[in-house]
């Protein structure tokens, strides 16, 4: 019987071609309405078939009190057929579902397979048949609702579509019924339509706002007419629309709520409500309704309609009030925050608009409603589910869900900064406030924090403060309580790979760049172990790496070796200064880096200040005699502290210096003064002692005399502004001090100068301020007193017993004047010198001589071979690298002969009378390095020199000794990829050779080295390998592929892999040659 009904609703609606012969539309509207309705009536009393449906829809009509037969408004009399018929439909339809859910299931005895479909419930429709329905409730609707809603409820039928207006001029709302009774019965039908699943959706789906809008209206709109409704029934209405609230998906109620509530013309009337600020925008998601009946021909004399895109019209005030308590009370539900988001971003096309939408959210959210009891238990309620916003994994929706979720944290910081710290910032740190109690940790667990809620609480910290952009004193003062825990975090990060170590970096970043000068540098005081450090992770925990990337908290395992400790505690703090300079570096465009240096060099000031006076106390302290061991204990600890905290201070600066480039330093002219400030306090504080800054320490008197002309050269620059001048009146008092108390004269007056120019603005100058600051600045640091000046004493090195002198004492290769005038036999005896730097000097001199090939030293070639051989054990670096560089060149301007000597004395030891036999390794393995780089600088002499080095080097890896044979090994690799083609009658030798170290050696130092010398000669031979080593390639391949799959240390599988790589190259460019285009002409005879 469903189809019966259908296909007499499918007549009322059916448009037919006669009523085009109409005048007007509105004519033509209602004669089509008049005969379709007639059409009805005739089918049904000359149908047999259709008795049941007959006899069904009388009881129907019986039962309908709201019925009304003589009603002059064809419109309503055309809206009871439909619902009628509706009714009908939806009652056989539950009859129907009752029996089936009733019905035993089927009998076993009928066949059944696992892919045949279950039986349908008989309320599942057709897609005609649901379009028919559809229509008929679009009927329902448009002629029987949305024209008796009052202006401004809901969207009226003429901003739909230009045939709605068509609509609203053909009902006549002065017949009976009354338009309020009318509205009832209408909004009644369609509610007990919607208690079948299978109408509700088409109810629902399509015409949800319209029902909402009857709804308030019948419940909440103050009536004034005579044909009011009574008390139960506007009451019934009240509670049918909390009904519909409950049951219907939330983003959709809330996206009819925020239509109802009017346009945004009402913001300026009414500022009330706080959800005008999401007013649907004109021509947006919420407004355009399709019609489709109307717009594809109805009536055929109707012209197309075209879809209004004008704005809402205003609402009233009773219901702009009625859908902003509706929101907030949607809004407080659980998943209420949820459900705004999506009813108010669904749909977005992205761009300017929907962050506009956000931000509105964000302000809605921070707003607390009147419904709440207090704004304590809003903020309970709503603040978990904005922390939840910011960890939906939708790819879809998350971005915008997160910057919702942004927007309303920084709203209600900014708001609220009280109860968002508790309820948001508070629960959003937890997880990296648990890392500094070590009271946190589970009982019988190891894992302190796991890996995702690390992860995860990162990721929040990130989306908050670094995306948000908005840095507020809340924000600020929150992320300062656990910005230690995130730079430890940054600082494990920096030792592995982790996802992690980026977002820390920003973080850390932003609160660098955005905090108050005096919380950053006090931050870094506190990052760089110069303050006692707070909030910083328990002693008890360490981070670990995670499984997929992150990290996580666990329990610290102790040491039980004291040392270990104190190294791992020292190589720590080291850790942590590198990675805080390197954060620093990415500091651009800001002057913190440079603050932070001047700072330091203020509290180093102070120190020197305050140094020798703390020295005199505390010895006058102990030198009490009656003075207790308690008292005496805390003094020493007392110094001792004082004196790690001043390492300390040193250490950072010297981190600092290395680290970072002077123009990040001091980047602004203001800076480079206060540098030379505190660089000028710092040589003012020595000024009493008696011996004077300058004869005790050269050093401070070297930097002193650099300052003063650095200090002259910017006096002296072409531009420079009263704001420099005013800048530079810092350093009046320090110069004053040295002018008047300095005991250098020039000091005195380049001072004095200075301090006029700066107290002058320019305005006195002296001509060579420039050139006496430069000469003050080159002048010797201490190493030529005022006697040597006078009495033109030589600069010749003079022999002491500091093994480390003063760099004026080591002359250079042209700096000495009587490094050309001096014969070869006074360089052979300085080379004998015991003062190790004018040893090295003499030597390097002789090497030159011998690469220049002097006459002198040519002659006594053996005498230098002597000595560079002799000073070869020296234990100095210094010395024997000398004498290794010596003996390269010596070996590379006579090789026949030196060779020779070099060879034996690698393959037997040292053989000179006076060696230390007991250092005969050390110096077996310096004459190695001499071979290696006479290898390297023969060139194309190597097949000719290179036969007696290859017989040596095979010899030296069956040494004994491991590093012999280690070293034997580079020295062949070095040499064996320069033979080229002569390599071809060894090859079976050195193949042999080097298969048999890499899988009998012991040692892994000797196995890599084989390994590497098969590196070397293939990157040697390049293009040639497939000829000179035909016989031997696989043999070697096979020898690599055996490292790989067998070696145990991981450094010799590298070089073999390595190795693999340089022979898959070559094989690929000798299998594939490279295609080139040649034109060639030969020339016929």
């Amino acid at each position: 019987m469903t189809s019966e009904i259908l296909s007499l609703i499918n007549i009322l609606i059916k448009p037919f071609g006669e009523a085009a012969a109409q005048s007007s539309q509105q004519e033509a509207l209602r004669a089509a309405l008049g005969s379709n309705k007639s059409r009805l009536q005739l089918q049904l009393q000359s149908d047999g078939s259709l008795e049941e449906v007959r006899k069904r829809r009388e009881e129907v009509k019986l039962a309908a009190d709201w019925f009304c037969d003589e009603t002059e408004d064809v419109t309503w009399s055309f809206v009871q057929e439909c619902l009628l018929l509706l009714l009908t439909l939806t009652r056989h339809l539950t009859v129907e579902l009752e029996r089936f859910q009733q019905a035993p299931p089927p009998s076993a005895g009928r066949l059944h397979t696992s892919e045949m479909a279950p039986p349908l419930p008989p309320d599942v429709l057709s897609v005609s048949q649901q379009k028919t329905l559809a229509a008929a409730l679009q009927f329902v609707v448009s002629l029987g609702l949305c024209p008796y809603l009052a202006p401004g409820v809901g969207v009226p039928l003429g901003r739909r579509s230009a045939f709605g207006a068509v609509v609203e001029t053909l009902v006549n709302k002065e017949a009976w019924p009354p338009v309020e009774r009318r509205l009832l019965i209408t909004t009644r039908v369609l509610l007990q339509l919607a208690e079948l699943s299978s109408v509700a959706m088409l109810v629902f789906t399509r015409h949800l706002g319209d029902v909402m809008a009857a709804l308030c209206q019948l419940g909440h709109q103050p009536h004034r007419d005579a044909h009011r409704l009574s008390s139960e029934e506007s009451r019934a209405c009240k509670d049918a629309l909390r009904n519909l609230l409950g049951k219907v998906y939330q983003p959709m109620v809330i996206k009819e709520l925020l239509i109802l509530q009017g346009g945004p013309k009402q913001v300026q009337q009414v500022g009330l409500n706080v959800w005008s600020c999401l007013m649907p925008e004109p021509g947006g998601p919420f407004q355009t309704i399709t019609d489709q009946n109307f717009s594809s021909g109805l009536l055929k004399s109707g012209p197309r309609g075209s879809s209004s895109r004008a704005g809402l019209g205003p609402a009233p005030a009773w219901l702009r009030r009625l859908c902003g308590q509706l929101l907030s009370e949607c809004l407080m539900q659980p998943n209420g925050v949820q459900a705004v988001v999506r009813a108010v971003l669904e749909g977005g096309a992205g761009g300017d608009s929907d962050w506009r939408k956000c931000e509105a959210v964000g302000r809605i959210l921070s707003a607390c409603p009147q419904q709440a009891a207090s704004g304590d238990q809003y903020f309970k309620l709503v603040c978990p589910q904005v922390l939840h916003l910011l960890h939906l994994q939708d790819k879809l929706t998350a971005q915008q869900f997160q910057q919702v979720a942004t927007r309303a944290v920084l709203s209600m910081v900014q708001e609220r900064p009280g109860l968002a710290r508790q309820y948001l910032l508070d629960p959003l740190l937890s997880p990296l406030q648990r890392c500094v109690h070590s009271s946190s940790a589970a009982v019988g667990s190891e894992v302190v924090l796991e890996e995702s809620e690390l992860t995860r609480c990162l990721d929040d910290v990130f989306k908050i403060w670094v995306v948000g952009a908005s840095p507020s004193v809340t924000l600020l003062t929150a992320l300062e309580e656990v910005l230690p825990v995130v730079f430890t975090l940054f600082c494990f990060t920096k030792r592995s790979v982790s996802h992690l170590r980026a977002p820390c970096q920003e973080v850390l970043l932003w609160f660098l760049n955005h905090s108050e000068s005096s919380a950053a540098l006090s931050m870094l005081q506190q990052l760089s172990g110069l303050k006692q450090r707070r909030n910083d992770v328990a002693d008890d925990f360490q981070f670990s790496a995670g499984s997929d990337g992150g990290v996580r908290l666990v329990l610290r395992q102790s040491c039980r070796d004291e040392d270990d400790q104190l190294y791992e505690k020292l190589s720590a703090e080291q850790w942590r200064l590198e990675c805080l300079m390197q954060l620093l570096a990415e500091v651009k465009e800001s002057d913190l880096p440079g603050d932070f240096f001047l700072h330091l060099l203020k509290d180093l000031t102070t120190w020197t200040a305050a140094a020798d006076e703390e020295m005199r106390r505390d010895e006058e302290q102990m030198n009490v005699a009656a003075v207790t061991l308690l008292e005496a204990e805390h003094c020493l600890l007392g110094g001792a502290e004082r004196r790690a905290q001043r390492l300390a201070l040193l250490q950072v600066v010297a981190v600092m210096t290395e680290c970072l480039q002077h123009t990040q330093l001091l980047r602004k002219t203001s800076q480079v003064v206060d540098f030379m400030v505190s660089l000028l306090q710092r040589a003012c504080v020595g000024l009493d002692v008696a011996s004077g800054p300058g004869l005790g320490n050269p050093v401070e008197t070297q930097t002193l005399s650099m300052g003063m002309g650095l200090v002259a050269t910017l006096l002296s620059g072409p531009q420079i502004r009263a704001e420099d001048y005013s800048c530079m009146s810092g350093l009046l008092p320090p110069l004053q001090t040295l002018a008047l108390q300095h005991p250098d004269p020039l000091v005195q007056e380049l001072a004095s100068n200075l301090r006029a120019v700066i107290a002058t603005h320019g305005a006195y100058r002296p001509q060579d301020l420039a050139a006496a600051g430069a000469g003050l600045g080159s002048r010797d640091p201490g190493g030529s007193s005022k006697l040597q000046r006078e009495g033109n004493i030589s600069q010749t090195p003079v022999s002491t017993n500091s093994r480390h002198p003063e760099p004026c004492q080591s002359p250079g290769p042209q700096g000495d004047p009587d490094s050309s005038s001096k014969s070869l036999s006074d360089w052979l005896l300085e080379a004998c010198d015991p003062d190790v730097p004018t040893r090295a000097f003499a030597m390097r001199i002789l090497t030159q001589k011998v690469q220049r090939k002097d006459p002198e030293a040519v002659q006594a070639q053996e005498k230098v071979l002597l000595l560079l051989l002799e000073n070869l054990e020296h234990e100095d670096p210094f010395v024997y690298l000398s004498a290794i560089q010596g003996l390269a060149v010596l070996a590379d301007s006579h090789p026949d002969q030196i060779l020779e000597r070099l060879l034996r004395d690698f393959r037997l030891g040292p053989s000179l009378p006076s060696s230390n036999k007991q250092r005969s390794l050390e110096t077996r393995l310096k004459v190695g390095e001499v071979l290696m780089r006479a290898s390297r600088a023969m060139g194309e002499l190597a097949p000719h020199h290179g036969r007696p080095l290859l017989s040596v080097f095979l010899q030296g890896t069956k040494d004994p000794d491991q590093s012999v044979r280690a070293s034997s090994l580079s020295n062949l690799g070095e040499l064996c990829q320069r033979l080229d083609f002569a390599l071809g009658p060894l090859t079976q030798e050195l193949s042999s050779c080097l298969t048999a170290l890499i899988k009998t050696e012991q040692e892994a130092e000797v196995r890599r080295a084989a390994v590497h010398v098969i590196t070397l000669l293939l990157r040697g031979l390049s293009d040639r390998t497939t000829q000179v080593l035909d016989e031997v390639l696989l043999d070697l391949y096979r020898a690599l592929k055996w490292v790989v799959r067998s070696d145990p240390d991981q450094v010799a599988v590298l070089h073999a892999q390595l190795a693999l790589e340089e022979l898959d190259d070559i094989m690929r460019r000798f299998m594939f040659p490279q295609q080139k285009l040649e034109k060639k002409i030969v020339v016929l005879p």
